[in-house]
């Protein structure tokens, strides 16, 4: 990675040189705002191009489709739905795409724009930041996230959902990973104010609307209020937490690279030669694609070959009732024949009348027995199938479950049924409702956080097994080493490593049964009563 430590994106009014500190912008919290065509997602550009010219990776979720501009100078890799994509990708590649960005230092472009339903690409974005904040805990590589139409995730007046809470949890805790993030957006006034108040660095481009303008004066000054109105394209008042001056009116350079974002006119336009990226980096991705749709159409397969069976089963069922019918019915006539012979017996002569009844009471009964035959192979049958309608209800299981696995890759593991507790044997598997607790809140506490990377550090556990670890105890309460082993499918021995560091540094206590739970002074931070769990 590059030791360049500022880079030039423009100048000031007194003629002023405008540079950046890299560091503060990969890794911090920044806000850039102007309505359409005032400069805003040029100056994203600009950044993103002395940042790429540095050496510095970076990922930007493009959700116009006007960033692939930068591939005329740089190779980047450009994903999303489109056929224009280098390759087109969906959630389950989110880890490859993490490991990309992080570990092999590939800029990527994630292009949202062409997914066709919104779940889609919110889906998409939401699993690639996870993986992002994810691998860097581990990492703490800088890093900048760059995201375009900021307020369609956190929104000011709406709900924020999974995906822009995760962003959000990004801006207050990625910093010290060395995950920044970058929002940008044309209405300042739809952002939610606690993302954009606590930003360290701020890119005011020409707002005109009322609401938007009030933002600004909230902020910055109500003087400037009305000078964001008279902004001209490419100039902005910028502020940052790493400069005496408060405010500075800049105008940033044009982009270098291909304005894919520009307004179309009459005016024809070629576009330019893009640089390609890796064929084994295509390549890598493409598989997991294909393994996800020989997956998919295998767990179809089975789907339909147990309808099948199912099918079988249920006319084999009917057959034997059919036939279960019959013996009945011959069974009633048989005995009904034989009284007639009882009673013919009785009576005087006609020898030849009851010899013809006693022969069909023969007939009948040598087919009563074969239908007896018949039903006990069509219950074995019967058995026979059920047993394999069993085995395929498994197979298919497993299978869905595989499919869960490989759509959730942060988990990286299949889910126990004794995290939900064994009824058989009478164990619960959670001793509180998990809506009482706030686990977030009490990660978000530094002095929890800190504590438990120094205790991760010298136990056997890593950083993400040791906030599983803590998750678990803070939904289901004291543990039992050896049960708690079993819940987080860790080995005991690493788990009591950290378990006892986590005791030493008062994050944890020890109950009398041997159990081991937050300790009581945490308990109000996670929303849970602070009464002593022994």
């Amino acid at each position: 990675m590059s030791d360049q430590r500022e880079v030039l994106v423009g100048e000031t009014a007194d003629g002023t040189e405008l540079t950046l500190p890299v560091i503060e912008l990969l890794t911090g919290r920044g806000f850039a705002t102007g309505k359409s065509g005032s400069g805003k997602s040029n100056t994203a550009s600009v950044i993103a191009e002395e940042l790429l010219e540095a050496g510095f990776p970076l990922l930007i979720v493009d959700t116009d489709g006007e960033y692939y501009g930068l591939k005329e100078e740089y190779e980047m890799l450009h994903a999303g739905a489109d056929e224009e994509c280098d390759v087109q990708i969906g959630p389950e590649h989110a880890e490859q795409m993490a490991t990309l960005a992080l570990e092999e230092n590939v800029p990527i472009i994630l292009d949202v724009s062409g997914y066709l339903e919104e779940d889609a690409a919110d889906e998409l974005l939401r699993e690639v930041a996870r993986q992002l904040f994810v691998k860097e805990k581990k990492l703490k590589k800088p890093f900048l996230l760059v995201v375009e139409e900021v307020h369609e995730y956190i929104p000011e007046g709406g709900g924020v959902g999974e995906t822009g809470n995760l962003l959000i949890k990004i801006g207050k805790r990625g910093r010290k990973h060395g995950l920044g993030i970058l929002g940008i957006s044309q209405r300042p006034a739809d952002v939610k104010k606690d993302f954009i108040t606590q930003a360290n660095w701020l890119v005011w481009h020409r707002l005109t609307w009322d609401n938007d303008t009030k933002v600004v004066g909230r902020i910055i000054d109500t003087e400037y209020k009305e000078r964001v109105s008279d902004l001209d394209d490419g100039q902005a008042f910028v502020q940052t937490d790493w400069t005496e001056t408060d405010v500075r009116k800049v105008q940033f350079r044009r982009k270098r690279t291909f304005d894919a974002g520009a307004t179309p006119g009459l005016e024809e336009f070629e576009r330019p030669d893009l640089k390609s990226v890796s064929d084994t980096l295509v390549g890598d991705l493409q598989e997991i694609s294909e393994r996800e749709r020989r997956e998919a159409d295998r767990v179809n397969e089975l789907e339909a070959e147990l309808e099948k069976r199912e099918q079988r089963i249920a006319t084999l069922e009917s057959e034997l009732e059919s036939a279960r019918d019959i013996s009945t019915a011959a069974q009633q006539l048989a005995d009904a024949v034989a009284g007639v012979e009882t009673t013919q017996s009785q009576l005087p002569g006609n020898d030849e009348e009851r010899r013809r009844l006693h022969e069909e009471v023969v007939e009948l009964e040598a087919e009563l027995e074969d239908r007896e035959e018949r039903i006990e192979r069509l219950g074995e049958k019967l058995a026979d199938r059920t047993d394999e309608r069993d085995r395929l209800r498994e197979e298919v299981e497993q299978l869905r479950e595989r499919v869960t696995e490989l759509e959730n890759p942060e988990t990286g593991r299949e889910i126990s049924y004794t995290e939900f507790g064994d009824e058989a044997s009478g164990e619960s598997g959670a001793s509180r409702d998990p809506d009482d607790v706030d686990v977030e809140a009490l990660f978000d506490e530094e002095r929890v956080a800190d504590r438990l990377e120094r205790a991760c550090d010298r136990s056997l556990c890593s950083l993400e097994a040791g906030e599983e670890i803590l998750e678990t105890l803070v939904r289901e309460g004291p543990l039992e080493t050896e049960r708690l082993a079993t819940r987080v499918e860790r080995s005991t021995i690493a788990v009591q490593s950290l378990v006892s560091e986590l005791r030493t540094r008062s994050v944890l206590e020890r109950t009398a049964d041997g159990a081991y739970g937050l300790e009581d002074g945490l308990r109000s931070t996670a929303g849970e009563s602070p009464t002593r769990a022994d």
